[in-house]
């Protein structure tokens, strides 16, 4: 559907589509998603982390010529790297677009790679945030892979929500870690090698660590910061600080 040709756009859209949705699951929700007219022209946003190949896979089912988003913060995990273009060949996926921040912003504001090391949030925001908002500024909405059971900021997630006037939708927020190693096992999916070396969620090798048994899924990202979310998922705009003294719950 061309980008400016939305017809009958309900005024509460995240609503209307969630009702719509409602019942629904994997490959099904995902399909009848894509296929409403209210949701526009949309990207998937992908991490190609350690649960991406549910959706991926899923993705691949219905419509594998989707954008999907790969923010390269150039700090990622060389197994990262080598994964999300092994996923991208096997599940047949067309549409990749890899993002990165220009690299002008990184001469001036990171020269010498060590913006993680002073500022923790600058350095999302120069290599994540800022690149991810321009990258999603031709679609009305996006589809993530959030999950409830992550994080206590993200156990209140939605399956459908609007921000800054584009809908997001997140198929599988109800699933638990158990459907998700079902679901892989189910359709012999490659993991992410770093998952079998005690990372069970990964994002930029400076600050991702290994997980100890009964750990919260997402400790190993900023361990020993008060930060549990990179920031892509803002609120008006605005990166969306989570855990002690936060003012608002992450979107």
């Amino acid at each position: 559907m061309p980008h400016d040709v939305i017809p009958s756009v309900p005024a509460d859209r995240a609503q209307t589509l969630a009702a719509e949705l409602d019942g629904l699951q994997g490959t099904e929700l995902l399909g009848a998603a894509l296929s409403n007219e209210v949701i526009g022209q949309t990207a998937m946003v992908s991490s190609f982390g350690a649960d991406s190949i549910v959706l991926l896979h899923q993705l691949a089912q219905v419509a594998p010529a989707t954008p999907v988003l790969f923010i390269d913060t150039q700090m990622l995990f060389p197994e990262t790297l080598d994964y999300q273009r092994e996923v991208a060949e096997t599940l047949g996926l067309t549409g990749i677009r890899v993002i990165r921040a220009r690299a002008m912003h990184l001469a001036v504001e990171d020269p010498a790679n060590a913006l993680h090391l002073r500022d923790i949030d600058a350095c999302c925001d120069l290599r994540k945030t800022r690149p991810l908002a321009e990258a999603l500024k031709p679609f009305d909405s996006w589809i993530t892979g959030r999950k409830r059971f992550q994080n206590g900021a993200r156990a209140g997630l939605p399956l459908v929500e609007e921000r800054d006037g584009k809908l997001k939708l997140n198929p599988l927020a109800g699933w638990s870690s158990g459907q998700i190693a079902d679901y892989i096992r189910a359709h012999k999916l490659p993991r992410h090698p770093l998952v079998a070396k005690g990372y069970p969620s990964i994002g930029c090798a400076p600050c991702t660590s290994p997980v100890a048994e009964g750990e919260d899924p997402r400790s190993g990202r900023w361990r020993g910061q008060d930060k549990e979310e990179c920031g892509i998922h803002f609120v008006d705009g605005k990166m969306v600080r989570t855990g002690p003294g936060a003012t608002s719950d992450a979107a």
